[in-house]
């Protein structure tokens, strides 16, 4: 127990003071989201007496319009930078997303989740391109690591929160997440400085227009492997997404966990990241990525196919561990793999392309699962997902057997890392 503290501070004194910014905003800011976000099936369900199928397109529009977002987002990111994109993002998202809680009829609720969709997007590769900006190549495996530890904290706060609060009022969901977006905005605009690199940001002035900017995508596109990478990505997360949406539908009615014990299983696994994450990202930052996300997606296979064969409290529990461990091995790897990608000139912009892999599976995603779920044995839908992992899972072998022996994807060895560490 003595050793905590040191350990603590050392941690500490290995990454920039502006990373340790960016992670609590990001905590703060996951906090509010995750009060929200996994139970909105939910809401739309109970709220408005619809089925799983319309929440579901709900969904997908909402993502849809979130791809147009997160690709103009991109490349402001790279034109203006990142700090604005943010402050931007954060205030009009949370905003936006009351009026969601404030809607009194499902028709409604068709425009308003297209406008959330645009806003609430818009700010992500920023985000994704400020880390990378921070962090150098050697530290990200780790500091994506942290990012989701803390970000797993908020899970374990604020999904048994969220279903405590749900219990009782949705509505309060939305004021929560709204009113806790505002204050990482107001936080971030005396903290957080522009991090896009000053030669580049002057030379994106002088030569590039906005519109050459975005035309610039171009370039991404024709980056076969980074496609290829994406398409991979969409596989498993078409997948996972269905945890924090058609699961707790699932759970619901065709085993009779309410949303209190599905809050209870999303916190267990937040705890789990918690508790071994940044051991992972340790134990594998030296070892081929590509692998590391294959064996990430096989785990997932394995979790999801015993969603759709056991029953039981404890039993989901056990299945939502797997899937957890899968997580823990896929995503760091992933974030760090997309940044090995993007020259630094056009980071904002292969970002919001690699935000395809989520924004896909976002849109088509929960209208699939829900006329599953509405039309044929619930328990298909993690036979389907629990093969598409397996599929996924081939993808990036095939990437390693491609790309695997490039300087940019593998890890540096040991000794190379620790010396500058020891100077």
């Amino acid at each position: 127990m003595k050793n905590i503290l040191p350990n603590i501070r050392k941690l500490y004194n290995e990454f920039p003071r502006l990373f340790w910014i960016v992670v609590l905003a990001r905590f703060i800011d996951a906090l509010g989201g995750t009060i929200l976000f996994p139970f909105f099936s939910l809401y739309v369900t109970q709220r408005f007496g619809v089925g799983m199928t319309e929440a579901g397109i709900l969904l997908g529009i909402n993502s849809f319009f979130a791809l147009g977002g997160s690709m103009v987002g991109g490349a402001l990111a790279d034109k203006f930078g990142r700090r604005k994109l943010i402050l931007f993002g954060l205030v009009l998202s949370g905003l936006s997303s009351l009026s969601l809680g404030l809607a009194d009829s499902i028709q409604i609720m068709y425009p308003l989740v297209i406008v959330v969709g645009l806003l609430s997007s818009m700010a992500n590769p920023a985000h994704e391109a400020m880390l990378a900006d921070i962090l150098p190549e050697a530290k990200r495996q780790e500091g994506y690591g942290i990012l989701r530890v803390v970000f797993n904290y908020a899970w374990i706060f604020g999904t048994a929160m969220g279903g405590f609060i749900a219990a009782r009022s949705f509505f309060a969901l939305f004021v929560i997440d709204a009113v806790v977006s505002c204050i990482v905005a107001a936080l971030l605009f005396r903290l957080l400085p522009e991090t896009k690199p000053k030669g580049m940001e002057e030379a994106a002035h002088r030569e590039e227009s906005f519109w050459e900017t975005v035309k610039g995508y171009r370039v991404v596109l024709r980056d076969l492997a980074f496609v290829g990478f994406i398409a991979s990505g969409m596989l498993a997360l078409i997948v996972y997404i269905q945890q924090y949406g058609s699961f707790a539908v699932y759970l619901r009615d065709t085993h009779g966990i309410d949303s209190k014990g599905y809050g209870v299983i999303l916190s267990i696994t937040g705890l789990e990241v918690v508790l071994f994450q940044f051991w992972i990202s340790r134990l594998i930052r030296y070892r081929p990525p590509f692998l590391m996300m294959m064996l990430g997606a096989v785990i997932f296979a394995a979790g999801v196919f015993l969603y759709g064969i056991v029953s039981g409290f404890m039993m989901f529990v056990i299945a939502a561990v797997i899937v957890c461990l899968g997580e823990m091995l896929y995503f760091p790897t992933s974030q760090v793999l997309a940044a090995g990608f993007a020259p630094k000139e056009m980071r904002g912009r292969y970002m919001a392309l690699a935000g395809f892999s989520w924004s896909v599976p976002n849109a088509l995603g929960p209208g699939a699962a829900g006329y599953i779920l509405d039309h044929f044995d619930p328990r298909l839908l993690w036979y389907i997902g629990g093969f598409l992992c397996l599929l996924s899972a081939l993808g990036y072998f095939a990437l390693h057997l491609k790309l695997g022996t490039q300087e940019r994807f593998t890890p540096a060895p040991p000794e190379k890392e620790q010396e500058p560490a020891a100077a």
